[in-house]
Parts: C-alpha cells; structure tokens; sequence
C-alpha cells in the first residue's frame, strides 16, 4: 500500500506571497485564492496606490474576505525598474523575513500596425514582460531561498500568455511585440526552473487565453465580443476568476512540490483549434 496522506494537498497554511499586477485581473484572483487557503501574508503590488483599480481599493476587499486568517499589504511598485524592484524588496522585508510564494503577473503590452509602431512601446513591453520578471526573480530569490526545503520547495509562477506559443493576432491590431515577450518570458522560466531548482525553488508558467479584463477587453471587443469568442472556444466560455484560482493553487501548495520548469495553458484549449483568432 502507498503511504500516502492527501489531507491539506491545496493548503497554503502559513505561507507567504507576493503578487505583483495583484490589484485587479488574474493577480486579484490569485490573491484572492491564496487567502482563501490560508496564506498568512499576501504582498499585492501595482504601479498605483489609489483609483478604481489602484492597490488600496484592492487591499480593502482582499481583507474583508469571510473566514480568511491571514492579511493583504499592498507597496505600490513598478517592476519595470530595477530600483523600484530593489524598494520592493526591502518593503517586504519589513513585514516577513522570507517568501514563500512569488507570482510574476505584471504585464504591458501594444497593439496596432506592424511598420509605424513606436519603438518605446516596444521597450514598454519588453521592460516588464521580460527584464522586469528577470529582475524580480533575481532579486527576490535570497528570500525566496531562505524558506524553501527539499520537501516544500518556494515557489515561482510567471504568468504569461497563450500568445508566446502562436501568432494569435497580426494586422492593424497586431500584438506581434506582447507575443514575441511572452515567448521570452516562457524560456526564461524554463532557465529560472534549472537555476533555481538546486535552492529549492520552483519555476512554471501559467499562460491564459481570454480572460475578461482591462488588458484584455479592447480585443476581446474587436474579435466579436465575449460571446462570440466563446462559441469558438472548446469549452464554450472564457476564463473565468475559479480557473486562474485552481492552477495557482496546484502550483503553489503541496500539490505541486515536484512540478518544475512547466507550462500550463488555461484557455479552454481554444489554442488549438483553426478559428477566428488565426484569421486577423
């Protein structure tokens, strides 16, 4: 018989984490799930403190969250720059010695035709897509580090894109540059996977397909709606706030402790199929 106990797979009992991008989207989902299951700190970041979708308002829900023993915090922090990410740090350190959890979700992107394309847009992207996720893994990893063991390794979740793994939109709406840093984003995990494993950190890649969101509407609009894209879809729907939850969940507690250097797409499998989003 296999000695084996399943009592608390998903529990995040204890832990602390840190969401940049958490203020809204997948990052507030994210948070949200960790509190959920337990974690003792949550650490959301975003580059605004106040506003409709700043980090205060986000703090303020993510706290009065029913059944929750732990706490959010909110540091108002763009991961693009590397002395932002460097305050970042030291901010955290101020609350928790180490870090359990650490989910790059901050993304940027550009849309429109391919030849008059500013080039600081494309510095905009990259920035934060790549440099940015580079930079805060680099500098996070001492506390990350310090609380990873063999059997409980901390954990890195960057959060990417189903189109760093196709050409989902050229033309007037071209996202050739988002696509181009997501596909970067995913091999540097995979480098993060190999470099970190031996300091008892693991490294994936989540990539959603549509999710309903800031980033993410204006396009969804200019392919038909929300409806339309989900009669495309395999599954009939677009993502929803419970499926991002899960795979961070997975991820993140024990569930997952031997997965590492892995890409996960959460799009309903719509990737796969010949529809609309390949015809631009």
């Amino acid at each position: 018989m296999s000695v084996l106990t399943i009592n608390d797979f998903f529990s995040l009992d204890g832990k602390v984490a840190l969401v940049t991008g958490g203020s809204r989207g997948l990052g507030l989902h994210a948070a949200t799930a960790f509190l959920l299951s337990g974690a003792k700190t949550v650490f959301i970041t975003a580059r605004k403190a106040g506003g409709e979708e700043g980090i205060d308002q986000a703090v303020a829900r993510l706290n009065k969250l029913t059944g929750i023993k732990g706490r959010a915090i909110g540091i108002p922090a763009n991961v693009a720059q590397v002395e932002d990410i460097e305050r970042l740090v030291s901010e955290v350190k101020r609350h928790e010695p180490k870090l359990d959890i650490l989910v790059a979700n901050a993304g940027a992107s550009w849309g429109g035709p391919f030849e008059p394309t500013p080039d600081w847009s494309s510095q905009k992207v990259l920035d934060v897509n790549v440099r940015g996720v580079f930079n805060l893994v680099r500098l996070f990893t001492p506390m990350l580090s310090a609380s990873g063991t063999p059997q409980d390794p901390s954990r890195v979740v960057v959060v990417s894109s189903t189109a760093g793994t196709n050409v989902p939109h050229v033309g007037d709406h071209g996202t050739i540059m988002y696509s181009a840093s997501k596909a970067a984003a995913n091999h540097l995990a995979r480098n993060l996977a190999v470099e970190l494993g031996p300091k008892n950190i693991t490294t994936n890649t989540v990539a959603p397909g549509f999710f309903p969101s800031k980033l993410a509407n204006g396009l969804i609009e200019f392919l038909g709606g929300q409806d339309e894209l989900a009669r495309e879809n395999p599954r009939g729907r677009l993502g929803e706030p419970a499926d991002i939850a899960g795979v961070m969940l997975l991820l993140c507690s024990r569930a997952g402790n031997y997965i590492n250097g892995e890409y996960i797409s959460v799009d309903g499998g719509a990737r796969l199929g010949a529809g609309r989003l390949t015809r631009l």
